[in-house]
């Protein structure tokens, strides 16, 4: 019996076949998760740690495969795969150093004849909901805080990556993490509705759509549990006219274009000064003109195709509509509507009554537009229902800062983009979604605070 199948975007080749967890197999893991967390939660956090080190190791270790696994699952060239496990385990030692910091006690000032403290304890069960185009940078950020705060986990990865899933459990089993603290199932939307609705998940870490995200808070609806939701972004990018144009376009090509566009945090849509805005566009086609898309097995491709021939064709379907209300084209058009190989496209003429400029693309595809000053420039970025990220691109740090401030995002960058550091609070606003993870922030949605007021004598 097989409920889904996973094929690979580069060749249609059967990666993995699956079975969807039925509503006892449910039932079974959450009871076994509820067991095991009261046992894990009490072992000392050094031994917790230890054990997490031991297993992101044991990724590490399988690095070339897992690279090979995720370019065969969701297409993204082999040449950059493997480096995904690097970030994983980046990420995942930054929030294991963090941890005695973010889960000490919070003491109060002395009061005669009384102790006082804040304990910070685990919520419980946590649900970890994660997608395919980043499959272990995107789960990471929850399942090594979670389990390092006393919680068990119970991962359901999306049905494109599922070999994600069962590499994370293989390391847990390798590092001797109890049985049951760390568990996977695959799921149908039913059966995820039917863990969440459960009220034996104490906090769901989701990733994806808005729409993903407006089911999933859907599902929590008849109790009080939590969630953090990331969702879709938008991301701009502003060209002042100071910038260094040779780092910026390299930065901001690849910041476009890797992973075939489909990155919550890529850059979406430029803005440029206009006394630079020539300049700016002539090295930008020059610099896209050399992305190679094929076979991402290949290892001279740095352009794969995108995870489904669907998602491609909502990208073209996005600058067929950009290009009929006056946009321009710079690269041929692919209009092969069978085929999730798509090349690179720049659009200019574009404005913000176009869906290329105001909803998510997560394709190959961006819109630049010139702009006069700062002003412009702040008031288009903030014309967007998303706030994930914005970079601005300048050699004056202190003006950059100030743009930043009057941004509605969760990250501002300086002359970089598309980037994670574990050690900063990754978070978005309005439709980008609510909550926090990484750096020591990204604890507090995990635990609960318990306090201790203890009379003396």
């Amino acid at each position: 019996m097989t409920d889904f199948v996973c094929k690979s975007p580069a060749d249609g080749t059967q990666v993995f076949a699956g079975v969807h967890a039925n509503k006892s197999e449910i039932v079974s893991t959450l009871t076994h998760a509820n067991q095991a967390q009261k046992i894990w939660a009490n072992r000392p956090l050094r031994d917790r740690v230890e054990m997490l080190g031991m297993a992101l190791n044991h990724l590490q270790q399988q690095k070339q495969e897992i690279g090979e696994e995720i370019t065969r699952q969701m297409g993204r060239p082999i040449r950059f795969s493997p480096k995904e496990v690097d970030g994983l385990v980046e990420r995942g030692q930054t929030m294991l150093d963090l941890a005695s910091q973010a889960l000490a006690d919070i003491s109060l000032p002395e009061k005669q004849g009384f102790e006082r403290f804040i304990r910070k304890t685990p919520v419980g069960v946590v649900a970890v909901l994660a997608p395919w185009n980043y499959p272990f940078l995107t789960s990471v950020n929850v399942i090594i805080p979670a389990l390092a705060a006393g919680n068990s986990v119970i991962l359901k990865h999306a049905s494109q990556t599922p070999l994600a899933a069962t590499r994370w459990q293989e390391a847990f089993n390798a590092a001797g993490v109890p049985d049951g603290v760390f568990q996977h199932l695959f799921l149908s939307h039913d059966g995820t509705a039917e863990l969440l609705g459960s009220g034996k998940v104490n906090y769901t870490a989701f990733t994806g759509s808005v729409a993903g995200g407006h089911a999933i808070v859907q599902a929590l609806s008849g109790g009080f549990a939590s969630a953090g939701l990331e969702l879709g972004g938008k991301d701009p990018a502003y060209v002042r006219q100071d910038a260094d144009l040779e780092l910026t376009v390299t930065e901001l090509v690849d910041g476009a274009f890797f992973n075939s566009g489909q990155s919550c945090c890529g850059v979406e849509r430029i803005y440029v000064h206009e006394d630079i805005y020539d300049a700016f566009l002539k090295a930008f086609l020059t610099e896209t003109g050399k992305l190679k898309l094929g076979n991402p097995m290949n290892p001279e491709t740095t352009l794969g195709p995108m995870v489904s021939t669907k998602a491609a064709n909502m990208v073209r379907d996005q600058i067929a509509d950009a290009l009929a209300s006056g946009a321009t084209a710079h690269f041929p058009l692919n209009d092969q509507r069978d085929s999730p190989y798509l090349p690179p496209q720049v659009l200019t003429d574009v404005t913000h009554k176009m869906d290329v400029m105001r909803e998510e693309s997560f394709g190959p595809v961006i819109g630049i537009m010139p702009v006069t000053d700062d002003e412009e420039a702040i008031a288009l970025i903030n014309d967007s229902a998303y706030g994930l990220t914005a970079s601005i691109w300048s050699k004056d740090a202190e003006s950059a800062q100030l743009i930043g401030d009057q941004l509605e995002t969760g990250t501002v960058f300086l002359n970089r983009c598309d980037y994670l550091d574990p050690s900063l609070a990754w978070t978005g606003v309005k439709d980008s979604g609510r909550g926090c993870t990484l750096s020591v922030m990204g604890y507090d949605s995990l635990t609960r605070p318990k306090s201790f007021h203890l009379k003396i004598g």
